[in-house]
């Protein structure tokens, strides 16, 4: 019975011995699957470091697909199909390293100029009412001059007077589209009214102003200027107002063609009353249309008008004329003019000329 036992037990030793033999996997099975999780970690550190090394696309085991994806290059480009690229970005306003020339723009875009007319023929705040809706540009001095004969022959003002020299120096200070202005107006005046005839020379008020260059013109959207202004009361007794006299002038215009402009003006300024010696408030609108005629020759036509708001004697005032210009030079002009007023409160017409230079 023993001698049984002892021959089971060793039965069943061997048995065991067998199917745990066979139960191991041979050598080299091990070392196969050691190293393909040795190259799986390879090839995911390698992919860690720098995709853009890494050749073959990835491929998704086949139970769950057979398509190919391509590794993205860059981590930002995660979530993109396919790997996009990026679209460029546009440039908005000035080139790089170009000042702005006006202090605001319509919108985003590049495909429109403006600003101060530095590298082309000057344009002028004469000899038309409406003022350039332009700046002179930084570091540039622009001076304006002319003289106007007036005459008005009413009963209650028969007076000639003579307008002589409308100094205007025009300089740009900090940036293209800031400028100081300083106007010095000469006269001569002669009055009829009483006997014998009094006549009066002197300067008028002094006049201080800034423009600031607002936009370019974009399209329909127009070129604007704005210029705070004020008299300063400093000239002769006969036309002084003796207060300062502040306004604003809002500046506006469109190249409509290679042919023809238009512009306009929209001011109010504080004036006196003759009649009173109170203030009131004197706005004036303007319309202009110029023509390039030729290379070197220019022409305009116009409309301007006087309203007061709050005077008890002054009337309001409508005036047209019209006028030409010529450019020996890119930085010089001569300007003729004439108009006649529309109403009895206006003078009853005007002649004039008037030199221009630009110094850069």
């Amino acid at each position: 019975m023993r001698s049984f036992i002892w021959s089971s037990s060793l039965f069943f030793c061997f048995a065991n011995g067998l199917v745990l033999r066979a139960a191991e996997p041979s050598r080299p099975q091990l070392l196969s699957t050691a190293g393909a999780s040795r190259s799986t970690a390879d090839a995911r550190l390698a992919a860690t470091r720098n995709r853009s090394e890494r050749q073959p696309p990835l491929q998704l085991v086949d139970w769950v697909s057979p398509v190919s994806f391509p590794w993205p290059e860059d981590d930002l480009e995660l979530g993109k199909p396919g790997g996009e690229e990026e679209e460029p970005k546009i440039n908005y306003g000035p080139p790089a390293n170009e000042p702005r020339k006006t202090l605001f723009q319509w919108s985003y875009g590049t495909t429109f100029s403006g600003g101060p007319p530095v590298d082309d023929d000057l344009q002028t705040d004469r000899p038309d009412f409406v003022e350039a809706s332009t700046t002179v540009g930084k570091g540039v001095l622009q001076i304006e001059s002319g003289y106007t004969y007036i005459r008005n022959d009413d009963p209650d003002d028969n007076s000639t007077t003579h307008s002589i020299g409308e100094v205007l120096f025009r300089y740009g200070v900090l940036e293209d589209w800031l400028e100081l202005r300083l106007g010095v107006f000469p006269f001569s005046q002669s009055q009829s009214v009483t006997s014998p005839t009094v006549t009066n020379s002197g300067v008028e008020d002094l006049y201080l102003g800034v423009k600031i260059g607002l936009t370019p013109q974009e399209g329909w959207w127009p070129e604007m200027a704005l210029v705070p202004q004020t008299t300063v009361p400093t000239g002769h007794k006969s036309v002084t107002a003796d207060k300062a006299l502040a306004g604003v002038n809002w500046l506006y215009g469109w190249d409509v063609t290679d042919f023809i402009a238009i512009g306009g003006s929209t001011q109010f300024n504080s004036a006196v009353d003759g009649g009173t010696s109170q203030r009131y408030t004197e706005w004036a609108q303007a319309v202009t249309i110029n023509y390039n005629l030729a290379e070197k020759v220019g022409g305009y036509t116009e409309y301007f008008g006087f309203y007061p708001s709050g005077a008890r004697t002054e009337r309001v005032q409508h005036y047209v004329d019209a006028g030409l210009t010529y450019r020996p030079t890119a930085d010089t002009q001569f300007d003729i003019r004439a108009g006649i007023g529309l109403t009895d409160a206006s003078d009853d017409y005007f002649i004039g000329t008037g030199y221009s230079i630009r110094i850069k």
